[in-house]
């Protein structure tokens, strides 16, 4: 497993691994597949800002379509 932090890269061992963490690394397998995210991670404010306001938009309109009524069979086409 890899410790991963900015452009540093360490091959560590299971018992490293919370030290790592909680330092701020990264902890990934072999393959480059997150395993762990570090402790301490932010994201910032624009991008949870924006998340936040589609998360809104998306119930909106989840709730919209729940109050539309649900067809219960297909109408005939008529040629």
């Amino acid at each position: 497993m890899k410790a991963v932090k900015e452009n540093k890269v360490y091959t560590i061992t299971e018992q490293q691994r919370k030290a790592y963490v909680t330092q701020g690394f990264d902890i990934t397998d072999d393959r480059g597949r997150i395993i762990e995210y570090a402790a301490g991670k932010t994201v910032p404010y624009a991008q949870y800002a924006a998340l936040l306001e589609e998360n809104n938009r998306l119930k909106k309109q989840l709730a919209a379509a729940q109050k539309q009524p649900f067809p219960t069979s297909n109408p005939k086409r008529k040629k």
